[in-house]
C-alpha cells in the first residue's frame, strides 16, 4: 500500500519528464522588402517552416506595428508600419511575439493599440507591452507538459519615449529594479522557469557591452533560468553564467535594407527545458537575402550548450 501511494506521488514527475522545446528568433520586420514579399502572396518564413513546426512554443520579436492608423514619429530616422494583413504569415508559425522594442511606437499609441488588436484577432499572444503599465510588465505564461514558464519582455534602447504608464499604453522599459521585481514576482506566482527576452545593446557591435553583462548576471542572480536578447541587428555571442545560458543577441530574422554580411546573419534559438531549467540549447544560422527572407545556412558554426557545460560550445548545423 505504501509503495502504491509513493507511485501516485511520483506520477506527476514522470508525466512531465519530456522537455518543452522552446524557440526564439530575433527581429521580425514586415514592412519594406518583407512587406512586398507578403503582398505578392509569398511567405518569408517558409524556408524555416520545418524548424518552427518542430517546437512546442515559438516566440519572435515583432519589430514593427501592424496597423493602418497613426502618423510616423517625425524625430525618428527609421519608422516601420506593416499592413495588418501581414499577420497571416505569423499565424501558425509563432505562438507569441514581444512588442518590447524601439519600433513598436513608430506610429504612435493608436497604431500600437491597433497592433495588439490585430494580434489578438489572429490569436497570437503578445508581451513586453500593453494597454497600461501592469499589462506591459505581465509575463507571457506558457503551460506545457506540466511546466509553467514565464517569459518577460523589456526594451532599453534610448530614448525612453514609448514606455507604458498607469493609464496609457506602451512598452515595458528595462528599469533594473522593475526587472528584478518582475522575475521574483513570476517565481512567487508559480513559475517553474523564468526567461527575460531583452531588447538591448548597441547596434552593430559584435559582442555585449558591460551594461548587458551586468544586467544579464543580475537577472540570473535574481532567479532567471536563461536570458535571451536582440536589437543590435547582429549576433553577439553567448555565455554561461552560474550554469545558465545567456544569448546576448539573436540578430535579425526577417529584415531587409542591410548591406553588411554580419547584419544579414541571425540565429534561431532552440531550447530544451525541464523542471531544472535549460537542459540543452542550440542555435541555427539564418541568412537573409535582399528581400529580407531568412534561409537556413547549413554548416555555419553557431553557439550551443548543455547542462553541466561551464562554457559555450560551437556546433555546426546539418
Amino acid at each position: 500500500m505504501r509503495f502504491a501511494f509513493l507511485f501516485l506521488l511520483l506520477l506527476p514527475a514522470f508525466a512531465q519528464a519530456e522537455p518543452v522545446r522552446l524557440v526564439f528568433v530575433g527581429d521580425v520586420m514586415l514592412d519594406d522588402g518583407p512587406g512586398k514579399v507578403v503582398a505578392a502572396g509569398r511567405d518569408p518564413l517558409a524556408p524555416f517552416a520545418a524548424l518552427l513546426a518542430d517546437a512546442d512554443y515559438r516566440i519572435a520579436n515583432l519589430e514593427c506595428p501592424l496597423a493602418t492608423t497613426g502618423k510616423a514619429i517625425p524625430t525618428k530616422i527609421y519608422t516601420f508600419r506593416a499592413d495588418p494583413r501581414a499577420v497571416r504569415v505569423l499565424k501558425g508559425r509563432f505562438d507569441a511575439v514581444s512588442v518590447a522594442n524601439n519600433h513598436s511606437g513608430d506610429y504612435g499609441r493608436a497604431a500600437f493599440l491597433e497592433t495588439l488588436a490585430v494580434l489578438d484577432g489572429a490569436r497570437i499572444r503578445h508581451f513586453g507591452g500593453g494597454r497600461n503599465l501592469v499589462e506591459a510588465h505581465a509575463p507571457l505564461w506558457i503551460e506545457q507538459k506540466g511546466l509553467r514558464i514565464a517569459v518577460l519582455g523589456y526594451d532599453e534602447f534610448l530614448p525612453r519615449a514609448f514606455e507604458a504608464g498607469a493609464d496609457y499604453p506602451g512598452i515595458a522599459w528595462s528599469e533594473d529594479s522593475h526587472v528584478i521585481s518582475d522575475i521574483r514576482a513570476a517565481r512567487a506566482a508559480g513559475a517553474d522557469i523564468v526567461i527575460p527576452f531583452m531588447h538591448w545593446g548597441w547596434e552593430y557591435e559584435d559582442g555585449p557591452n558591460a551594461r548587458q553583462r551586468q544586467l544579464a548576471h543580475a537577472m540570473i542572480d535574481a532567479g532567471a533560468d536563461a536570458v535571451v536578447g536582440g536589437h543590435p541587428h547582429v549576433t553577439q555571442g553567448a555565455e554561461v553564467y552560474r550554469g545558465k545560458p545567456i544569448i546576448y543577441s539573436l540578430g535579425n530574422f526577417v529584415f531587409d535594407g542591410f548591406e553588411a554580411p554580419e547584419a544579414r546573419l541571425g540565429w534561431l534559438l532552440r531550447m530544451e527545458i525541464d523542471r531544472r531549467g535549460v537542459s540543452s540549447w542550440l542555435t541555427f544560422a539564418a541568412r537573409m537575402d535582399e528581400e529580407g527572407t531568412p534561409h537556413p545556412d547549413p554548416g555555419t558554426a553557431t553557439p550551443c550548450g548543455a547542462r553541466g557545460q561551464a562554457t559555450v560550445g560551437i556546433c555546426r548545423n546539418p
